[in-house]
């Protein structure tokens, strides 16, 4: 689907983002760092509490993304790939708001990302995505069957208070941009299986970071 800037309405998405990746805990690509091994690879899921697209609202709906990455993702980098699924309960307007928002053709936060990660698309489908968090942030949750799976628990430690939430500010490489706040896991799941992406890991990388995007021009 292609919009020209002028067609392009006032949109607004708030929500949950959190992935499950290789590196180790932390991941030093939210450092603005080359992840631990070198390269990346892993899933990336939103779920958009609140949303609209003009008049197309977006709430509860979800997008994951398998994808991977050689390099510094924010600085030089190489052979980045991606795989998208849609909300399968997304209608034909929302689903062409949401390839308007994550493509990047719909301006603020996700086309500056977009720009600078470039990835070539190995594909794109519709799937029932199941997610689930704790309001808490003790864990969150990710899965469509059969083709990729990511989980995680809150980080904790001896010194931890109990209940507490191992977080950071101003990341230097926040995926979801800048401003947000991000609570740090250990992964219980990280898998994937489509589109020619593969793996299966546990007990590394994940952490959960809100997003607050509007475009088309980012305010």
């Amino acid at each position: 689907m292609t919009e020209t800037a002028p067609t392009i309405p006032k949109w607004h998405v708030t929500g949950d983002w959190f992935d499950t990746c290789k590196c180790n805990v932390p991941c030093p690509c939210s450092f603005a760092q080359p992840p631990t091994f070198g390269d990346c690879e892993g899933v990336m899921t939103w779920h958009i509490r609140e949303g609209t697209y003009g008049d197309v609202r977006l709430d509860g709906l979800n997008v994951l993304i398998l994808a991977s990455f050689v390099g510094n993702a924010w600085a030089e980098h190489s052979d980045a790939y991606a795989a998208v699924f849609l909300d399968e309960r997304a209608d034909d307007t929302q689903r062409a708001a949401l390839q308007m928002i994550f493509g990047g053709e719909a301006g603020g936060w996700p086309a500056d990302f977009v720009a600078m990660f470039d990835p070539e698309m190995r594909g794109m489908d519709t799937a029932p995505i199941e997610f689930s968090i704790d309001e808490d942030l003790g864990s969150w949750r990710s899965r469509i069957p059969g083709r990729a799976e990511s989980s995680a628990e809150a980080l904790t430690g001896p010194t931890t208070p109990e209940g507490a939430r191992v977080q950071v500010h101003n990341l230097p490489g926040s995926e979801t941009g800048p401003g947000q706040v991000a609570t740090w896991g250990r992964s219980t799941a990280d898998r994937a299986d489509a589109f020619g992406f593969s793996w299966s890991r546990e007990g590394q990388s994940s952490k959960h970071i809100p997003f607050d995007w509007a475009g088309p021009d980012g305010a």
